[in-house]
């Protein structure tokens, strides 16, 4: 769980609560490795109570993205990425973790979903920038183009 999450908290675990252990039986564990100075505990996300705990390089992230500053940098993810807090700790509608189902995020804040092949937007951009932003939103990661053959080589189904 921290390697997936970085920090853990009661509130992020809710939706997996069928596939984990009970949130005490957690605690047990990370208040050892806290001792052991294996992880780290305290306040890291603002806005919920209770025992926090984070690996020490994310702790170092959390720092340093706060200082960041902002770029207008668009990140699209999909709806069933186990990364996908939108409407669980993060504002905005809760996304169905369902195939096709994306959501776009400008500087780490979700700006759109797109639900059922429907776009919702956050705020209504212009035309212009509404282009844009489907655009960034409809991209999917690890899309590459077919690799070029050689020239003179055969297709494969050729004799």
């Amino acid at each position: 769980l921290l390697r997936r999450y970085g920090v853990v908290f009661r509130r992020l675990l809710e939706r997996d609560l069928s596939r984990l252990p009970a949130w005490r039986d957690l605690l047990y564990v990370y208040r050892r490795m806290e001792a052991r100075g294996e992880i780290r505990g305290g306040r890291f996300v603002a806005g919920f109570a209770g025992e926090q705990y984070a690996l020490p390089e994310a702790v170092k992230s959390l720092r340093s993205a706060r200082k960041a500053e902002t770029t207008g940098a668009l990140v699209s993810i999909s709806a069933a990425d186990p990364l996908n807090l939108t409407g669980i700790l993060l504002p905005g509608a809760r996304v169905p973790a369902q195939t096709g189902n994306r959501i776009l995020f400008r500087d780490g804040i979700a700006i759109a979903w797109l639900i059922a092949g429907e776009e919702h937007f956050v705020e209504e951009p212009d035309t212009a920038t509404r282009w844009r932003l489907r655009q960034a939103l409809l991209n999917t990661p690890n899309r590459t183009a077919p690799k070029p053959r050689k020239p003179g080589k055969p297709p494969r189904w050729l004799p």
